[in-house]
């Protein structure tokens, strides 16, 4: 009986909870604290700039920063005249088209802006760029070599990538499509992908004809940039096949003119409708958006992601792992909290792709490696992302982890793609993050070549080794 009186104890109650962790200060829960307020007035161009004009999605697009002019005309004595022309040589350089949104443009810390994690993603200076990589091409993931028809990719056997457009609310310097996003740079003519209803329908008949395929990525470009209509028209158009079961609006507009989605209910109510008649149709439609910092994400963000929430979006974030701008294991821990607490949820952190210009922007493999191990278990599974590699060469995504073969002296990484395509797809560490001797050997053709080769060897040697393993088994 007495044994039976212990087991029967007292109700909690009536007791003291026994924390058996310390308690947590609400102050160091980072990811709830959104910067809020008239932030934007510290740029000089902005002082004036009631909320209602700032939080106009027309008046965001309309005072976008697209030339070196204009950035010295909205943050004038902000900067330094050194930096201004670092940053007018670094346009001249880079591959992609520059546009930067005011609400953007009020996020980059201007008494820094060398070190700022924003302005590295968006704002090139010449002073900081690195020569490429030698085994870099300007398409390094072949997409145009996988395009049945113009702008749609067919990789994977049953997905397709639709790209709609080829424009943006803002151009990232980081851009994989630097071949076609924009218009013309000094250094590269781009592919056009206009937004024209006669090569959209090339593209449905195809993606009609092909009974295998289910899943239409809608990108570009960027989705933000289709009209109402045209959002209901692709949306209804793909909806209305019986093979599509899942179709995503991809757009990194929530980054970056997050307004949009408070002000332009035109839109909104467009992909609204086509998801729930998809819901209707059994099928899914969802937004796939592009946060890389946690800076990106303010109260204006959370207000705009609460709308989509109501109306029952899903909402996916895609991240680029960047040198200078999320590689580390606080900051990355922090964006994917602090998607979290926006209703976002963190799908991938692609490896930097092989992408002109901005060498000074990719990591190490290695780099993935390790803040993937320390972001795995502070929130959630399904709000921890999988750290990829976009294979070059068309082998589609790779979990970071699952190469065939690492060698991190020449940087060199072998992974194999079995489902997607046969052979080995090779991606490269920066050659300045490898040693003297090392940096020397890729400055040759020949050595280039002896190392992808052993390589390449060692790949195959492994996974032979992985199958004998298996055989035994």
């Amino acid at each position: 009986m007495d044994q039976l009186k212990t087991i029967g104890a007292k109700p909690a109650s009536e007791d003291t909870i026994q924390h058996i962790k310390p308690r947590v200060d609400p102050a160091t829960l980072h990811h709830r604290q959104l910067l809020d307020g008239a932030f934007w007035t510290k740029i000089p161009a902005y002082r004036t700039v009631d909320e209602a004009t700032f939080l106009d999605h027309s008046w965001q697009a309309k005072n976008s920063i697209t030339n070196p002019q204009k950035l010295l005309a909205a943050v004038q004595d902000l900067v330094p005249k050194a930096f201004y022309e670092d940053v007018e040589q670094g346009f001249h350089r880079s591959p992609m088209s520059i546009r930067v949104s005011p609400y953007l443009l009020s996020l980059i810390d201007w008494s820094d802006p060398y070190n700022d994690p924003l302005r590295r993603q968006f704002v090139p200076v010449a002073s900081r760029l690195l020569p490429d990589h030698p085994k870099l091409t300007l398409d390094s993931l072949h997409e145009q070599a996988d395009a049945p028809v113009p702008g749609l990719t067919h990789r994977y056997p049953d997905k397709a990538l639709f790209l709609s457009l080829d424009t943006c609310p803002v151009y990232c310097r980081f851009c994989t499509r630097s071949y076609a996003v924009g218009v013309d740079t000094d250094v590269v003519d781009k592919v056009s992908l206009k937004a024209t209803e006669d090569r959209w329908e090339a593209a449905f008949r195809y993606i009609s004809e092909r009974p295998e395929l289910e899943d239409i990525v809608v990108s570009g470009g960027d989705s933000y940039q289709l009209k109402a209509r045209q959002i209901t028209l692709i949306g209804n158009r793909l909806l209305e096949m019986p093979n599509i079961r899942r179709i995503r609006f991809a757009t990194k507009g929530p980054a970056v003119m997050p307004m949009k989605l408070i002000t332009d209910t035109e839109w909104v109510d467009a992909l609204t409708a086509v998801v729930e008649r998809g819901r209707k149709l059994h099928k899914e439609v969802v937004l796939h958006t592009h946060f890389n910092h946690p800076n990106e994400i303010t109260a204006i963000t959370k207000r705009a992601l609460d709308g989509v929430f109501e109306r029952g979006i899903i909402v996916r974030n895609q991240s680029v792992l960047q040198r200078g701008v999320n590689d580390s294991v606080a900051t990355m821990q922090l964006l994917v909290k602090r998607l979290g607490h926006c209703q976002v949820h963190p799908y991938y952190v692609y490896v930097h792709d092989l992408v002109k210009g901005v060498e000074d922007l990719r990591t190490t493999l290695q780099t993935a490696l390790d803040i993937e191990k320390a972001v795995r278990g502070v929130t959630a599974g399904f709000h921890t992302p999988t750290f990829v590699v976009d294979a070059p060469g068309g082998g589609g995504k790779r979990v970071a982890h699952s190469f065939e073969h690492y060698d991190r002296e020449t940087g060199i990484s072998v992974f194999a793609a079995p489902s997607v395509k046969p052979g080995f797809f090779l991606y490269f560490d920066p050659i300045d993050t490898l040693s003297a001797e090392v940096q020397e050997r890729w400055k040759s053709p020949a050595e280039q070549d002896k190392m992808v080769e052993l390589a390449i060897a060692q790949a195959k040697a492994n996974q032979q080794a992985s199958a004998r393993a298996s055989s035994v088994r």
